[in-house]
């Protein structure tokens, strides 16, 4: 059985847009120890491989501290460590891959032309390629390995796979199957997206371990996979990092907007990143400051949006000499004629219909 550690896109000193100066600094420094937990992870698991699908760091050029982390954290990992630079960590003579002193145990694809690194003490070979710019063709179109007696066969690639003409690496389903693997391991999609299998060919991507942006919420980590046999199993392993997450508050109907608000919440997110956005068609607008007074110190961040729209009373303007108050006086009479709620409650909604077809709405207003 082979257990590989499969873990990509990182994106190590990301800007942190939306944060201040002093917390987005806070959370490059936070990011960065990404890579000692993905280290504890390898050794606590006894991983047999490590795989680094592609966008390690954001950008052309990271910092210092981040180069020399690598430089501490791969080398001193248990287990051969394999990276194939993706769109945004693209390998070339005078990148950061290329400058780096990783030591013995870490091998960085540098090459468009997919590689074979052999391992023989494991019965594995590791296949791989790279970016070699922020575009690329497709890493396995006609690529095809054969087969031999006893050796597993797994691959570390950053593309984009379903996405014909994508300029990223783009990979079909039957590229993989036709590619002989046993596995591959992905990068370059944010969300995890579970095990799955083209032909004889399990194949993966992680997501990302940890959330930069609201486009990348919830519980966030990397995969555990095991190759045994014809068999592969993969587990998500969270990181234990800070969380992005986006909560939308209806207060149609509620009668304590800040009690609303902090009952919607619930968990403890001292550590996360909120986006609060507050919904629906409340009878008075809500008290921001007091929202925010209230919800202080209870996130790493909040981001606090009013989208509500104040209630308005269907039969408003029944009385008044225009198009509007004909059409609700002449429904009004049925309303107070209807004989069941059931049927006020139709002529109220046909109001509200027609009330939204007037005002060109795309939905009828609420109560």
């Amino acid at each position: 059985m082979i257990r590989i550690l499969h873990a990509a896109d990182l994106h190590l000193d990301s800007p942190f847009q939306g944060l201040s100066r002093e917390k987005a600094v806070q959370r490059r420094g936070e990011q960065r120890q990404l890579l000692r937990r993905i280290a504890d992870l390898a050794a606590r698991e006894k991983a047999d491989l490590v795989l680094l699908a592609g966008d390690l760091f954001d950008a052309d050029e990271p910092y210092s501290e981040t180069t020399r982390l690598l430089e501490q954290v791969l080398p001193a990992m248990g287990a051969p460590v394999f990276v194939a630079p993706g769109n945004h960590d693209w390998y070339g003579p005078r990148s950061p891959w290329a400058r780096m002193d990783l030591g013995r145990n870490v091998h960085v694809f540098a090459s468009e032309a997919v590689e074979c690194v052999p391992l023989p003490a494991l019965g594995v070979r590791v296949w791989g390629a790279a970016f070699s710019g922020k575009h690329r063709k497709p890493p396995l179109a006609g690529f095809h390995a054969e087969k031999e007696e006893g050796v597993t066969d797994v691959m570390v690639l950053h593309g984009e796979v379903g996405v014909p003409g994508s300029p990223y690496g783009a990979i079909s389903e039957a590229d993989i199957a036709g590619s002989g693997m046993d596995y591959i391991a992905l990068g370059h999609v944010h969300a995890c997206g579970g095990l799955r299998q083209a032909g004889d060919t399990f194949y993966a991507w992680p997501g990302c371990p940890e959330g930069r942006g609201f486009d990348e919420t919830g519980v966030k980590g990397v995969l555990l996979v095991e190759l045994d046999g014809d068999e592969c199993r993969a587990r998500a392993v969270p990181l234990g990092g800070r969380r992005y997450e986006a909560l939308a508050v209806d207060l149609t109907d509620s009668a304590d907007h800040v009690r609303s608000v902090l009952d919607a919440v619930g968990r403890d997110a001292s550590r996360d990143v909120y986006r609060v956005t507050l919904t629906g068609q409340p009878e008075r607008s809500p008290d921001l400051a007091a929202i925010r007074g209230a919800l202080e110190g209870r996130f790493f961040a909040l981001e606090l949006r009013d989208e509500t729209r104040l209630r308005k009373d269907v039969w408003d303007g029944r009385e008044v000499l225009s198009l509007r108050g004909i059409f609700l006086a002449g429904l009004w009479k049925k309303y107070e004629a209807a004989q069941s709620d059931a049927e006020r409650a139709q002529i109220e909604l046909a109001a509200r219909y027609g009330l939204a077809a007037m005002e060109n709405g795309e939905e009828p207003p609420l109560a």
